[in-house]
């Protein structure tokens, strides 16, 4: 069976020639994303509904177990922003348990594909498709940021995204000041600091200046919400505010709370319900994991092994959970400031996860100060990359109509619905669509024999039809319908076939039919051009080659000479004196014996030969 290979990508880094130089850029690398993981891994774990640690146990475990058996060299991972539409709800519906617990299915989901090498099949996945539920996906992560951003407070939970927007402007009236200007500093800071500061990452910046600010304004009597009001530990009985400064416990994810708050009780039933997400989860992990690596390589003129990495997710998905980590896949923002960083193996990702790990040791009581709006602001910020506003009004600009109708249709769903019916949606309307314009290429139409020197002088009783195109399910009826029309006197029909790419079961059974028809009608067939795999399908499908009433001709002078010689043997042209070649001089009426083979002789002989 074969098995991907493992750490392939730690190996190319070193076969590449490690030396003291990558090393040192792995080290600057992984410390620059790890300062702008760990603010983001707290923010997406408090997203998806969960509590802050668990981003961060995430970044650290997930984080270094993908870069160390994983496929590509500068792949990131940790918690992302593409899971938050998936996971809320599982963590809502079945507790911190259920979704620990189906992120170890999808896991396994994605070994699996590993395994069966599908690294290749997501290209297959239209851009539209991807360009609409991601930017969906933007939209919903922004509406879910807007009552902390302006400290709205527990608005509970919403079935849809319209009730959401109602809940949100029912709460309007109790917008906070305090919440409001750290949540407006935080996010201008992330705006503008890039513009002035490229090269140092703006996101600790950011929240640096939105908890000083907090802090200001709970100095002057101006309440803030802060990351230890509402999230807290346990140590022997005794409850502390904030994250826990140790690290995390090994734990089985049935034994968490599920979302009656106690243990999850395993059942077939159970597992059912998690069947669905945890094939989505794994889905939009391989898609965000994949596309974030052929940007890398983009960017660092790389190679990824593309089953290698899906294997390394899943590993990491399964493994994590069992330390309090939620779902993980590559980040494309910290993957892209890993490249620019100067990483140049999977260390840098590896290092990242140490920063965070120093971070959950020894930061851990500061981040018990951290605004609920700083956080949120920064999260508006990823949603607002994420949706890319710029390039879908630019894809909406210029693409065909029917990818259009398909970004937007994923858009709507991802927004209104959810991203699996979304993508489910979007891949049958990409799929019909396409199908209908194949289907439009596809025709056949009678030719002029003039179009055609060797055939131009053959009598009125032989017609001449060409078919164009791919001959399947959804053109097959409408191309064959034109080779039904008979006109009278007509003897003989020649088919040209050469631009009949593929033949399905539909177009075989059709072009059965239209065999049989000309057989009642004593009219005889030549197929011309159709090439050896062509003329194979239709031999298994019963269409053979018969004395005076159906052949093939690999060439319209071949084509001619059948024609001529069931014309005579009828009767309708009378036989020469000697036999004629097609185009060129007389030759005498005594052939080589290889010249006289049947039909069905020669085209075996062309089939052997192709």
């Amino acid at each position: 069976m074969y098995f991907p290979p493992l750490f392939s990508a730690l190996r190319q880094s070193f076969k590449a020639g490690y030396t003291f130089s990558a090393l040192r850029g792995d080290v600057s690398a992984g410390i620059t994303i790890g300062i702008i993981a760990i603010p983001l891994a707290m923010a997406l774990a408090i997203a998806v509904g969960a509590a802050p640690q668990h981003g961060l146990y995430t970044s650290l475990v997930a984080g270094s177990l993908i870069a160390l058996t994983g496929g590509s060299r500068f792949n990131v991972s940790g918690p992302t922003a593409a899971f938050v539409v998936i996971l809320l709800p599982i963590t809502q519906n079945f507790g911190l348990g259920g979704l620990l617990l189906c992120t170890m299915m999808a896991g396994i989901i994605l070994i699996s594909m590993g395994v069966l090498r599908a690294g290749a099949l997501l290209q297959y996945i239209p851009y539209p498709v991807v360009l609409g539920f991601t930017a969906g996906i933007g939209v919903v992560i922004a509406t879910l940021q807007i009552p902390d951003a302006l400290g709205l407070g527990d608005l509970g939970t919403a079935n849809n995204y319209i009730e959401r927007i109602q809940t949100i402007a029912g709460g309007l009236p109790n917008i906070r000041l305090g919440d409001t200007l750290v949540g407006a500093l935080t996010l201008s800071t992330l705006i503008i600091w890039p513009r002035l500061f490229p090269k140092i990452p703006g996101h600790l910046i950011a929240l640096v200046f939105g908890s000083l600010l907090g802090l200001v304004l709970v100095y002057a009597g101006i309440d803030v919400a802060v990351l230890g009001d509402r999230f807290s530990y346990q140590v022997d009985g005794v409850s502390h505010p904030g994250i826990p400064p140790f690290l995390p416990d090994f734990v089985l994810p049935w034994q968490l709370p599920g979302p009656d708050g106690q243990p999850l009780e395993l059942s077939f039933e159970l597992f059912r319900q998690l069947l669905a997400p945890a094939f989505a989860i794994a889905m939009l992990g391989a898609i965000e994991s994949l596309l974030c690596a052929v940007i890398a390589d983009g960017m660092a003129g790389t190679r990824h092994n593309p089953n290698g990495e899906l294997v390394g997710q899943g590993i990491g998905n399964l493994i994590a959970p069992l330390f309090g980590g939620i779902t993980a896949t590559a980040a494309i923002a910290r993957s892209a400031a890993n490249v620019r960083a100067g990483a140049f193996s999977p260390i840098a990702a590896i290092i990242h996860a140490g920063v965070v790990l120093l971070a959950i040791l020894v930061l851990a009581p500061i981040f018990t100060h951290l605004p609920m709006a700083a956080l949120a602001a920064m999260l508006l910020m990823v949603a607002w990359n994420m949706s890319e506003p710029k390039h879908v009004w630019h894809t909406l600009r210029i693409a065909p109509r029917n990818d259009v109708l398909v970004l937007l249709t994923c858009l709507i769903l991802t927004v209104l619905f959810d991203m699996v019916l979304a993508v489910g949606v979007g891949l049958l309307l990409a799929a019909g669509l396409f199908i209908k314009s194949m289907s439009d290429w596809t025709d056949t139409a009678s030719v002029d024999r003039k179009q055609f020197r060797e055939l131009h002088d053959l009598p009125d009783s032989v017609a001449l039809y060409a078919i164009r195109g791919p001959l399947f399910f959804a053109a097959a009826e409408k191309a064959l319908s034109t080779l039904r029309r008979f006109t009278p006197g007509l003897q003989l029909v020649i088919i040209d076939m050469r631009a009949v790419s593929m033949l399905d079961m539909t177009a075989l059974a059709a072009l059965v039919s239209v065999v049989e028809d000309y057989h009642k009608q004593e009219i005889g067939i030549i197929f011309m051009g159709a090439s050896p795999r062509v003329r194979r399908k239709m031999r298994r499908a019963g269409i053979h080659v018969q004395k005076n009433m159906l052949a093939n001709a690999p060439t319209p002078t071949h084509a001619r000479e059948r024609a001529l010689g069931w014309l005579r043997a009828r009767g309708i042209v009378p036989p020469p004196d000697c036999v004629t070649d097609p185009l060129t001089e007389p030759v005498a009426k005594t052939q080589h014996p290889a010249a006289v083979l049947s039909d069905e002789q020669q085209v075996t002989e062309q089939e052997h030969k192709s």
